[in-house]
């Protein structure tokens, strides 16, 4: 079985530029999109937001089956910044694993076919952009970031968390929440968070961006700025990462 790491070499200036400037437009954006908002546009949203939540919680049992299956080969599963090395800054070794699902709209295929229980359930939700198994090793620290749009909303299932709940969290703003199993919390991740879990156990959630709920006119602008995310390097490389690092699996 082949172990050897993905090289993430320094991305070229240009993408480097393009990016930067593609997330400051996406988080000027946000006033606007608060404006055309359906939903709360605080740090933490209520499950009520969606009537999907009780059938994720539902699939949990399902779920972690599959994450139990592809951690029997830990070495096999890539660290974040291995896929997307625009999160260098805050993956660092191999403390924070990641195993996509989707990547803003582009299936996985390869990934789903691994875990197809999973991938049923999330095939379910409507409006989901993104989805990966986000798999944390004990004593590691997210630094504090935000997430580059506020077109979506995340939500986790708790699907593996230690048994010392109250010592792994995540701040999303001035808020602290603490996942369960077979729980979901909601929030808006273009405010700052961060996460740490000062446990000795794996900390494992399955994450997922979600469309946010939004007018007619917040609607069609959120359709362009999908259109301009998937045509990115920020989303283009990941996925070609992905497709690489499966076909030197034998996936």
């Amino acid at each position: 079985m082949n172990t050897t790491p993905m090289e993430t070499p320094q991305a070229p200036l240009w993408r480097r530029l393009l990016i930067r400037g593609g997330k400051r437009f996406l988080r000027w954006s946000g006033d606007f999109e608060a404006k055309h908002s359906l939903v709360a546009t605080t740090p933490v949203l209520d499950n009520g937001t969606f009537d999907w939540v009780p059938r994720l919680e539902a699939a949990w049992p399902e779920i972690r089956a599959e994450l139990d299956h592809i951690l029997e080969h830990p070495e096999d599963i890539p660290a974040f910044h291995q896929i997307s090395p625009d999160q260098k800054r805050i993956s660092k070794g191999d403390n924070w694993k990641t195993f996509g699902f989707y990547v803003y709209g582009k299936r996985v295929d390869e990934n789903c076919a691994v875990c197809p229980r999973t991938a049923a359930v999330l095939d379910t939700l409507p409006g989901m952009r993104s989805a990966m198994f986000s798999i944390l090793k004990p004593g590691y620290h997210i630094a504090p970031h935000k997430g580059p749009t506020r077109a979506v909303i995340r939500a986790h299932l708790g699907v593996m968390v230690p048994k010392d709940w109250r010592n792994v969290w995540i701040r999303v703003h001035d808020q602290f929440l603490h996942w369960h199993e077979g729980k979901v919390v909601l929030f808006d991740d273009s405010y700052e968070h961060e996460v740490k879990n000062d446990t000795d156990e794996l900390r494992a959630v399955l994450f997922i961006d979600i469309d946010r709920p939004m007018d007619k006119l917040g609607t069609a602008f959120n359709r362009l700025i999908f259109w301009l995310i998937q045509a990115s390097p920020y989303v283009r490389q990941p996925l070609k990462n992905i497709q690489a690092w499966g076909r030197a699996r034998g996936r």
